[in-house]
């Protein structure tokens, strides 16, 4: 169990950030967009409601100076848009809108985009965008909810186990449910002070704020948070009940586990992609049991582990078996509907980092069931060989039994006060014997009822054989739980999918923004951001905006730009990009057919320097 957190780490803390699930479908002012006049106010439209938060637009002059702009509101009282006011009397030039948000499922999104006022800006002044996300505090956020996942799983699994499987001794218990409890209630702590910073995008140290903290606990994750912090306590106290009382498999404890599991639950669930998008009282449900299921699962699996170690019973490990395989069952239906849910078409299963997940996370679960079918076979082995012992020792009971009753009281003879008679010639003399007792039982005799198959060492190397399988699944399950994390961290394909189809008048299509890294030199890396519009066949404009290290807009000597579709031999097409002044465009790009072509970008970072980076986008018909 060990692993999990380590591998988290790495498979965390070097992947891209993925954080922003409601995209951004439009702008008005559109990006890139030259206004006549100033706009009153900025607007935002997003694939789904989000949250606003203090500083959720900072718009930039010119200059690069912050411009005093009014508290961020609704765009006629609609939850998935976001506006802010802009003063009267704004300059020519060109302006920078960064922007910040939380979507529903509780995830930040953030992005930047420019208009112009009449004339656009001939040169570009250093800009402060704003932070956009800090990698150690994405991580420890990340790595915290992977642990208290984690950790849900052993507290209402291991309980669970107990419940359902009736263990002979539950002592052993009581240390992986203490684990559990503590676990979860230090990493719901750490998610608490952390959102702040999470959301705000700066370093862990803006955890202390405790003004930052006190708007977290109005925010419905904070809520939500607090909420499973007050759920530990009676869960601390049921568990101190039962352990005392020792009545662990009572109607009463086991309903009343039953219902803090479900509310636990619903925390994890009023917060994650299931609280936003379709049908989010069907899919709210399915989230539950879905976790609820994997508790059981992998929280049985530790438990089973543990009392295999300490005091292993067949019975016990049989019970756990048919646990398991409806734990599987619903997992199999809730994980077939959620994946429905958020991938929303077959292509989506290959060409968004949500369905590559997914179908790592299916080989994974394949893998776990795999290991569970051994695991099923040396239980039922093990229950094979355990029946006989038993019956033999009840039967060698049942014989002693009869022996005892068999084995005669002791005779007391009478001594007569006369001469004793003669004895009879045909009549033996009568002599005191001591009672018979029976033959002891042979080993190999039938009242043994001991096979070979049942003898100790027999079953010890079934029960090595049956731990060496359960650790195996544990541990590939526990992976799963970590993709299972990182899913929850990915944009859902369902939601990039509808974003790609729509294309509202004067905005963008999020997904014709295609954001492409280059090495500056020294361990720095710039990004040029490129937008097609409308991103489908036919005519495109082209607009492409160049970041500095530091996030701000920096100014190249040159930047090409070239498609090529080569399965169908088409290209390169040249996109005959001009300088504007802040930003490059052309205004006509002509791409005949749908289908995947290669954007070859080359940013000439000085004189004598360039760099070229491809990247494959989709154009549809």
């Amino acid at each position: 169990m060990l692993l999990g957190p380590l591998l988290v780490l790495l498979l965390l803390g070097g992947a891209p950030s993925a954080s922003a699930h409601a995209t951004l479908e439009s702008t008005d002012p559109g990006d890139g967009s030259v206004l006549g006049r100033a706009p009153d106010r900025v607007t935002l439209t997003f694939s789904e409601s989000v949250g606003l938060r203090d500083d959720s637009f900072r718009v930039l002059d010119p200059g690069g100076h912050r411009v005093r702009t009014a508290d961020a509101g609704r765009a006629d009282g609609r939850s998935d848009t976001a506006r802010v006011h802009l003063p009267a009397g704004l300059g020519e030039g060109t302006y920078t809108v960064a922007w910040r948000v939380v979507s529903a499922d509780s995830h930040p999104a953030s992005g930047a985009f420019t208009f112009s006022v009449g004339t656009p800006s001939a040169t570009s002044a250093p800009v402060d965008a704003g932070p956009s996300e800090d990698s150690l505090t994405a991580t420890l956020h990340k790595t915290a909810r992977y642990l208290a996942y984690l950790a849900a799983a052993l507290l209402i699994g291991v309980a669970a186990f107990v419940a359902l499987c009736r263990p002979p001794d539950t002592t052993v218990l009581r240390r992986p449910l203490a684990a559990g409890w503590w676990t979860l209630l230090g990493t719901t702590l750490a998610l608490l002070v952390l959102r702040a910073p999470y959301e705000a995008g700066t370093g862990p140290a803006d955890a202390l704020d405790a003004d930052a903290l006190a708007g977290t606990l109005t925010t419905r994750p904070g809520v939500l948070l607090l909420a499973r912090l007050a759920l530990l306590a009676p869960v601390a106290l049921l568990l101190i009940r039962t352990a005392r009382d020792g009545r662990h498999r009572s109607p009463w404890a086991t309903a009343t586990g039953a219902v803090l599991a479900v509310a636990l639950a619903l925390t994890w669930s009023a917060g994650e992609h299931a609280s936003a998008g379709l049908q989010v009282p069907l899919a709210m449900t399915s989230f539950v049991l879905h976790l609820l299921a994997t508790a059981v699962w992998l929280g049985g699996l530790v438990a089973l582990l543990t009392t295999l170690r300490t005091a292993p019973d067949a019975a016990t490990a049989a019970r756990f078996s048919r646990v398991a395989l409806a734990s599987v069952t619903v997992l199999a239906v809730t994980g077939a509907y959620q994946s429905w849910r958020g991938l929303g078409s077959w292509q989506a299963l290959t060409g968004t980092t949500y369905g590559r997940l997914l179908l790592a996370k299916v080989a994974l679960v394949a893998l776990t069931l795999a290991a569970a079918a051994v695991s099923r076979r040396w239980t039922t082995a093990l229950a094979t060989s355990a029946t006989p012992a038993r019956q033999g020792e009840r039967e060698r009971d049942r014989e002693r039994e009869r022996d005892r009753d068999r084995i005669p009281e002791p005779v007391l003879e009478r001594v007569p006060s006369g001469p004793p008679p003669a004895p009879e010639p045909s009549t033996p003399e009568p002599s005191a014997q001591e009672p018979s007792t029976p033959e002891p039982p042979t080993p190999g005799s039938p009242s043994t009822g001991t096979p070979s198959t049942g003898t100790p060492s027999a079953a010890d190397a079934l029960r090595r054989g049956l731990r060496r399988s359960v650790l195996a699944e544990a541990v590939v399950a526990a992976v799963v739980l970590m993709v299972t994390t990182v899913l929850t961290s990915t944009v859902p394909g369902r939601a990039a999918d509808e974003a790609a189809r729509s294309a509202p008048a004067g905005g963008i299509l999020p997904a014709s923004v295609t954001d492409v890294p280059f090495d500056l030199g020294d361990s720095a890396r710039g990004t040029v951001q490129i937008t097609l519009d409308p991103g489908r066949t036919g005519d495109n404009a082209v607009q492409a905006v160049v970041f500095g290290p530091d996030g701000a807009l920096a100014a190249v000597p040159e930047l090409r730009l070239s498609f090529t579709l080569t399965d169908k031999d088409i290209g390169p097409i040249e996109a005959r990009l001009v300088d504007r002044g802040g930003y490059w465009s052309a205004n006509t790009l002509t791409l005949p057919l749908p289908g995947t072509w290669t954007m070859r970008t080359t940013v000439r970072v000085s004189e004598i320097d360039q760099v070229t980076e491809s990247r494959r986008i989709r154009i549809e018909s």
